[in-house]
Formats: structure tokens, C-alpha cells, sequence
């Protein structure tokens, strides 16, 4: 039985190691195309939704820490997966938008200027390294190997939490250059 748990661990752990290099490789990928698929004009409303998504999910990444705060797990329990299944929204939602549309240049001046590009490149940056501490965090909760779980979160819910919040930002900064 203990040689099972250990070979299924291995396997998951190699499932989880293999995403969380492919995903942002096929993320980067998808953004190099130069040239765009056209799926029609309710992409350019895709970034909104995107803030929304990445608003909804900071809400319920602190909604989260209070309620396993209060010992409450099973409203902990559904407040991360539902804000897992937004990131995975979001990362669909993402990639449908930068294949069919150009990016957005920032268009702001002056000291906005570096302050944008320092919240977007940690926040991308951040945004790679998290999936796989997501990725961990969430299989060693299902799983039942709490210890391993909270070491994970140690380090996968700042970094979420702050990718969320620096993507609503990002937004926030870009919006007034969007062209539609």
C-alpha cells in the first residue's frame, strides 16, 4: 500500500513538474504568433473580464485564508478551488484574447512609466512560477497530505495573491489604451 501512495506521488508530482513547464511554454508560444485568428470583436472585451477574474480571485484568496483561519474547511475548501478553476478561466481567456488581438503598448509618461513596467514584469514573472506551487498546494489538499500543503501555500499564496492583485493593477494602468 505505502509503495502505491509513494509511486502515485511520483506520478503526480511528475504530472505537476511537466505543467508547469508546458503551460507557460504553450502561453509563450501562442503569444509569439504574429499572426492573429480572427474570432471576432467580443475578444477585445476579454482583458475586462480578465480584471474581473482577477479581482474575484484576490477576494476569495483572502476569503480563504480567513475562513481556514477560523477552522472553517470546508468554506476554505471552496472559496481556493473555485479561485483555482477562475485562474484556469483567466488562462483561457488570456491566450483567446492575445491570439486574435495585437498588444496593448502603454502609452504612459513620466514616473508611471518605470512603476508599469516593474508591476508587469514581476507580475508575469510571478504569474510562471506560481503554477507550479498552485499546482502543488492544490494536489497535496486533495489529497490529504496537509503538512506538505501548508509548507506549499507558504509560498504559493503571496505570490498568488500578489500576481491577482498587480494583474488588476496592470490593467488599471493599460485600460485608458486600449482601443475599443
Amino acid at each position: 500500500m505505502v509503495t502505491l501512495q509513494i509511486e502515485q506521488s511520483k506520478k503526480y508530482s511528475r504530472l505537476i513538474n511537466i505543467l508547469a513547464i508546458v503551460i507557460p511554454l504553450v502561453v509563450a508560444v501562442l503569444l509569439g504568433i504574429r499572426q492573429k485568428v480572427d474570432l471576432g470583436d467580443w475578444t477585445t472585451y476579454l482583458p475586462h473580464i480578465n480584471a474581473v477574474i482577477n479581482s474575484v480571485t484576490a477576494i476569495l484568496l483572502l476569503m480563504g485564508l480567513y475562513f481556514i483561519k477560523q477552522k472553517n474547511r470546508a468554506a476554505h475548501r471552496t472559496t481556493m478551488l473555485t479561485a483555482f478553476a477562475l485562474g484556469f478561466i483567466f488562462l483561457l481567456s488570456y491566450v483567446l484574447y492575445h491570439l486574435s488581438n495585437e498588444s496593448t503598448p502603454f502609452g504612459g509618461q513620466g514616473w508611471i512609466r518605470p512603476v508599469y513596467y516593474f508591476l508587469l514584469i514581476s507580475h508575469i514573472s510571478l504569474s510562471i512560477v506560481v503554477v507550479w506551487f498552485v499546482l502543488r498546494a492544490v494536489y497535496f489538499a486533495l489529497s490529504g497530505q496537509i503538512a506538505k500543503h501548508k509548507a506549499t501555500v507558504k509560498w504559493a499564496y503571496p505570490i498568488w495573491l500578489y500576481v491577482s492583485i498587480t494583474g488588476v493593477v496592470v490593467y488599471w494602468l493599460i485600460a485608458p489604451y486600449y482601443n475599443h
